[in-house]
């Protein structure tokens, strides 16, 4: 959320008070997962807004930063199409995809196609998440799952050494429990 803000006040920055007079398309890529996980979903968030004055038409949103052979789509599409973004519009499409392997990936930017009123195509590009580790399944899981196995087996294991003592005690509490009523 803060990169999205951040990228947002760095482009107003930028643009100060110049106004355009054709559609202007901000394209933001973030990452909503906060660890990037081999074979588990990976959420891509792309974020368009147009800060033009005037419409942009036949938009078209494409990211081949993702290898076929090492990720796969789960739900939505790297390419998007919408006939129109208005002035002063924003839209958001998500993709999840899931990484096959480990390692570190560069993430760049896709690219955002787009024509203005009088059918002049225009080109951009969205911020690039940069160099993403993808770790193991097996590191993530040791460090972040409940290992209930784990903990059964420990109370297993201490079970006679709660177990034996208690047992003990207890026969030879009321051992001399029954003397003591036998007497009284």
């Amino acid at each position: 959320m803060y990169k999205l803000l951040s990228v947002l006040l760095l482009s107003v920055a930028l643009c100060g008070s110049v106004s355009y007079a054709t559609p202007h398309l901000l394209v933001s890529k973030m990452i909503l997962n906060e660890y990037v996980v081999e074979g588990k979903d990976l959420t891509i968030q792309y974020s368009v807004f147009n800060v033009g004055t005037s419409p942009a038409q036949t938009v078209t949103l494409e990211d081949d930063s993702f290898p076929k052979d090492e990720f796969v789509p789960v739900s939505g599409m790297l390419t998007a199409k919408w006939e129109r973004v208005n002035q002063d519009a924003n839209l958001t499409h998500i993709v999840i995809i899931k990484p096959l392997q480990a390692g570190i990936f560069n993430m760049s930017w896709a690219q955002v196609t787009y024509t203005d009123a009088d059918g002049i195509t225009k080109f951009g590009f969205s911020s690039a998440p940069g160099v993403v580790e993808v770790v193991p399944y097996t590191d993530f899981a040791r460090a972040h799952e409940h290992h209930m196995m784990e903990w059964l087996a420990f109370m297993v294991m201490s079970a006679p050494t709660i177990l034996l003592p208690f047992l003990m005690w207890y026969r030879s509490h009321s051992k001399y429990e029954d003397l003591k009523t036998k007497k009284a």
